[in-house]
Formats: C-alpha cells, structure tokens, sequence
C-alpha cells in the first residue's frame, strides 16, 4: 500500500477573482527649471521620453502572448502611450480610470517633485520618514489617496471577474494598492521602475500580491533602477 502524498500546489486564483497587471508607464520627459509640465486635472503631464516609448514596446513585446480580456489607462497622456503598442498587437481600445491617476503633489506638481527628490529637500525627507505624500504643502492626503486607489480597483474587479486584465499607471498608485493587498507601511512598494509589471489578484475583499516591480523584458537585469514619479 503506497504512502497517501500531498504536493505542494501552484497558485489558482480563487473562483471569480480578477488577475490584474499593473504596468508602470514609461519613462517620461525630463523636467527643466522654468518649463512646468503642462498640467491637466492640476497634474503633470508629460509625454514620454524616447527611453519610455522603447520602455513601451518592450512592454507591448512581452505582453502579447498573453490572454488579456481588457486594457486600461489613466487621464495622464504618459500611461496612454505606453500602453499603445500593446493595444495595436491586441487590438483592444483602451478604457480610462481616472481615479488610477498619480498622486496629486500640491506645490511639487508640473516638474519640481523630481527637482526636490534630487536635492533631497528637507520636505522630501519627512514624506519618507512619515509616509504621507501631504507634508508636501497642497499635496494628497495617505486616506484620500487609498480611498480612491482602492475603490477603482473594487470596481475594476467587480467589472471582470474570472478574467485577466492590464492596468497602465503610475509609480505612486501602484505602491499604494501594494500597500493595500499587503497591509505594510504606505511607501513600501514605492519603487517600481518605468515599463516594469507588478501583479495583485483581487477576489471579494481578498487581494493577493502576485508580483512586484518585474523588469525582465527591460534587460538590465538587477541593476534595473526606477526612476522619480511623474
């Protein structure tokens, strides 16, 4: 009589659950003193820089293969054109989740975060040392930021069940929906590099951490560093 054995098992997403990817845009144009970004809903906007569109064909590359059953992008022009070479190879038209859009920096908007970021302005220090994004003066506050982070991502779910999708979107609102599938700290997942891919399986009020800052289709191997927000 043979020994009764239990394998370790592969991951299946419970019943009903949407598998959700999570791309970070790629790279964007460099801010110059004196040049703010054009600001659309008070946020900046920049195009992506000639690194992000390779950023984005890369992520169009690597994506192809996959099943997935919608796309989407946020209303920051970055995130739509990273997402174009994918929805040319699918042949799927983009839908927009304004709530997915970068944290709302206040007096850092249009360019100057990454100018503070650089000089590691004593502002800069206290948002990392705290976790709150609203030290920087007008800037969005940790629960405003969760409340509409998690509700587009309870409504994304709720709109796919059983179904894969590609979310397109920025460095600080991926973080932040880490933050909430895993309870840890609120800047523990600030990081993900420009085109990388991160991963979160949401069923019910179940979200489960699949993947975080995946760069193999970027090259570079480990020494893939992320870049500022916006």
């Amino acid at each position: 009589m043979s020994e009764v054995e239990y394998r370790q098992s592969t991951f299946t997403p419970p019943a009903g659950a949407t598998d959700i990817l999570l791309i970070r845009h790629g790279e964007s144009a460099p801010a110059v003193p004196g040049k703010p970004f054009a600001l659309v809903g008070g946020q900046g906007d920049p195009e992506l820089a000639p690194a992000g569109r390779e950023h984005a064909e890369l992520v169009g590359g690597r994506l192809a293969g996959e099943h997935l059953d919608a796309l989407y992008v946020t209303t920051l022009r970055r995130t739509a054109e990273t997402a174009a070479p994918l929805a040319a190879r699918l042949q799927l038209t983009p839908g927009v989740v304004p709530d997915l859009r970068e944290v709302h920096l206040g007096e850092f908007e249009g360019g100057l975060f990454r100018q503070k970021v650089a000089q590691n302005d004593p502002i800069i220090q206290r948002m990392h040392a705290e976790g709150r994004w609203d030290v920087i003066p007008g800037a969005e506050s940790r629960e405003a930021l969760r409340d509409r982070v998690g509700g587009a991502i309870e409504r994304l779910a709720a709109a796919h069940p059983d179904q894969r999708i590609a979310v397109f979107t920025h460095g600080g609102v991926i973080g932040e929906i880490l933050s909430i599938a895993s309870g840890s700290l609120p800047m523990a997942f600030l990081g993900a590099g420009n085109g990388s891919i991160s991963q979160v399986v949401v069923a019910g009020g179940r979200w489960i951490v699949r993947r975080f800052n995946d760069t193999a289709h970027l090259g570079g191997g480990l020494d893939q560093q992320p870049a500022a927000l916006s």
